[in-house]
């Protein structure tokens, strides 16, 4: 007998959800706002977070949508930081998916993280899609395709950010959004873009997804949409990648990290966008992560704990 939710029936797939661990081996701390971060508890939030997941036993791969580390991990530990995640996350008995965030950058170059992740890569960029059955498919983003971080400073890719943010935003401390007004306080120098081979890409297989009759779920480090997320954590070009989004009808969920507060909106063609909450805010005895089921006509997130459940209903 398979599992029967409480839809009444049985979902075609179902998988673990997790994001912004950002572990350090250092005392607890605050955001930029006050928001309280437990660095050291984060991690057992993951350990418990795969222990359900392999509890559930019908689950049948994992997404984590970046920030392994913390950006204020003492640099000497980051490789053996990210090494300690990664191995939390191979006690999963099933495949698990990465994606890459700012902090998972600020620790280490994308040639050594890409390979320690198992990320497939194009020339260093870090986005992919599978099919985990014939009518859906997952889309992984790379949000700093265009980054001022974890590129060689002279990259064109991190030269084309570089010429943004200071386009964009006037203060000499690029993570600054101060005198930025409404939207373009998402220049920031933690942020980042789509390149435009990526946005080619993206083009393409939501055209193949759409021939083929697939339901697309889009994953991100970076929110794209603003009803789900403040300003300050957008994607700077989330309006691009959205634009080709909403060219075809087969995209029915936006998933993402980064905020972490977590957020939920619906824009104006009927996608969902879930932002999801952080681990690195649980404070001890606390947890946010989830699993998602998949049905022909909604994405379920079952939430524990920090992570609001939110049933995402759409046009099958």
């Amino acid at each position: 007998m398979g599992l029967i939710t409480t839809q009444g029936r049985q979902p075609l797939f179902s998988f673990g959800v997790i994001s912004d661990v950002q572990y350090a081996d250092i005392p607890d701390g605050r955001s930029f706002l006050g928001v309280p971060r437990y660095y050291r508890h984060s991690i057992l939030v993951l350990q418990r977070a795969v222990q359900k997941w392999n509890n559930l036993q019908h689950l049948s791969f994992a997404v984590n949508f970046g920030d392994i580390v913390d950006g204020f991990c003492p640099k000497d530990q980051s490789l053996d930081a990210v090494k300690k995640v990664a191995s939390k996350f191979e006690e999963f008995n099933s495949p698990v998916y990465h994606m890459i965030g700012n902090h998972c950058l600020y620790n280490l170059s994308r040639g050594n993280l890409l390979p320690l992740l198992k990320i497939p890569s194009h020339n260093d960029s870090a986005y992919y899609d599978f099919s985990p059955i014939p009518g859906y498919r997952l889309v992984v983003l790379d949000g700093y395709d265009i980054s001022a971080i974890g590129w060689p400073q002279d990259h064109p890719n991190s030269v084309e950010a570089l010429r943004s943010l200071k386009e964009k935003n006037p203060n000499s401390d690029k993570n600054s959004p101060v005198g930025l007004e409404g939207l373009e306080r998402r220049f920031l120098m933690f942020n980042g873009a789509v390149g435009k081979k990526q946005l080619e890409w993206l083009d393409d297989v939501l055209q193949n997804a759409t021939e083929l009759k697939q339901r697309v779920i889009i994953c991100c480090h970076l929110p794209l949409d603003p009803g789900a997320s403040t300003s300050e954590a957008l994607l700077w070009n989330y309006d691009d990648v959205m634009d080709i989004v909403h060219k075809y009808k087969c995209v029915k969920v936006c998933l993402a990290g980064h905020e972490h507060k977590g957020g939920y909106s619906i824009d104006s063609h009927g996608v969902h966008h879930r932002v999801l909450e952080a681990a690195l805010e649980c404070p001890p005895n606390s947890d946010a992560f989830g699993y998602i089921d998949v049905y022909e006509d909604r994405v379920s997130l079952v939430g524990f704990d920090r992570m609001k459940s939110t049933d995402m209903v759409f046009d099958s």
